[in-house]
């Protein structure tokens, strides 16, 4: 690995992502205690960001990258031996989509060929860039106390950056724009928890007549006795005097109400991703079909494996692609569709459409060749020896 030794550079800091370090600490010094900011660990606890984040990290997982060369190949299979491919790129991606950038660091050996990427978080990572500008370097602090903080090349990091407002130099999180709907989401949830609490410990109203104006004391200990005698009724009925009268409570419709505007945030997150509502259980668009909201959420998919793809493709020497089909269509039945369409068409022939079938693993290799029985023949009809 090379290590360089800094020379003249400026703190970038300023222009970093505000995406959520889970070292709350080091947040509140750096930021100087933002309201603005929302950490990872808060965004976790929320249902619908935690349920969007797993379900499209495990979605971009699923895709498969593509390289044109085969030491390339290898370490996107591979990235990191000591877990498997699907959970280093899971979490890859779960970083890149709660803090809106995500680093890794390459240990490459004396000739400079990729051994294995080890995941970095976005505490340990803090980019400089030197004094006239012509690139970038990193300080990482690793884990490893042996190996400390030490400064990195751009070329040594692979850097992956979501929407960016300094010429993509680093990224901003989505998180940023959902502040406030987080804020109004978690006084809508201690206000409903509030009125349900309410609810419940008031069991009902007993309202004592003729008696007066009763002081507080004596109200409470009425209130004790109604319930020891309700305690030993053993759920029989309560007898009441006619000076007394005793009208249960109900949960009313605004409570139910107030416990279903809450769902309004999963809307906001879903625009804030670009994915369509529905993959969040959200009403959606009544009006949109199983494969427009599919291709909106294709849409969704592309827009961050793109951002991967243009990293990977400027520092790994090979070109980069995507292959979204196992997430967007994992079973495979709209591929197959559509190639039985463009037969039926008469734009694909029967053999071409085997051997595209054949690649995606729908027949086995050694399948025989299907042997078709002749039509039968009417009386006065020749066979057309071309068909």
């Amino acid at each position: 690995m090379a290590v360089f030794k800094p020379p003249k550079i400026s703190n970038m800091f300023a222009a970093t992502s505000d995406g959520g370090s889970l070292d709350d600490g080091i947040v509140n010094f750096l930021t100087g205690g933002n309201s603005d900011y929302v950490s990872v660990r808060e965004a976790i606890h929320n249902s619908d960001l935690y349920s969007l984040v797993s379900q499209v990290s495990g979605d971009l997982a699923s895709s498969r990258l593509i390289a044109d060369a085969t030491r390339a190949q290898g370490i996107l299979n591979n990235p990191d031996p000591r877990t498997n491919p699907h959970a280093f790129w899971q979490s890859f991606f779960a970083q890149m989509l709660f803090n809106g950038e995500a680093f890794a660091y390459r240990w490459r050996n004396a000739n400079g060929q990729d051994q294995r990427w080890e995941q970095l978080r976005p505490s340990q990572v803090q980019p400089y860039i030197t004094d006239d500008g012509s690139g970038l370097l990193y300080q990482v602090s690793f884990d490893e106390p042996m190996i400390g903080t030490q400064f990195f090349g751009q070329g040594d990091i692979i850097h992956v950056r979501l929407m960016s407002t300094n010429g993509g130099l680093t990224g901003i999180s989505p998180l940023t724009a959902l502040s406030n709907e987080l804020n109004v989401k978690r006084e809508s949830d201690k206000l409903t928890i509030q009125a349900l609490k309410q609810s419940i410990n008031a069991n009902g109203v007993l309202s004592i007549k003729g008696g007066g104006l009763l002081d507080w004391k004596t109200k409470a200990s009425r209130s004790k006795q109604f319930m020891s005698q309700y305690t030993a009724s053993n759920g029989g009925p309560i007898v009441l005097d006619d000076l007394e009268e005793f009208k249960p409570l109900e949960i009313k419709s605004n409570v139910a109400a107030l416990l279903g505007q809450v769902n309004w945030t999963s809307t906001q997150i879903a625009k804030v991703y670009g994915v369509p509502d529905s993959y969040l259980n959200g009403t959606g668009d009544q009006q949109s079909s199983l494969d427009q909201i599919k291709g909106l959420y294709a849409n969704a998919l592309n827009r961050f494996v793109s951002a991967v793809v243009g990293e990977l493709n400027t520092k790994l020497s090979a070109n980069i692609t995507a292959d979204m089909r196992p997430a967007i269509d994992p079973m495979g039945d709209d591929y197959l569709g559509m190639l039985a369409n463009i037969v039926k068409q008469g734009a694909l022939g029967q053999n071409q459409f085997e051997y595209l079938v054949r690649n995606q693993g729908y027949l086995p290799d050694d399948m025989p060749v299907a042997i078709m029985p002749k039509p039968v023949l009417k009386g006065g009809e020749k066979e057309n020896e071309e068909n």
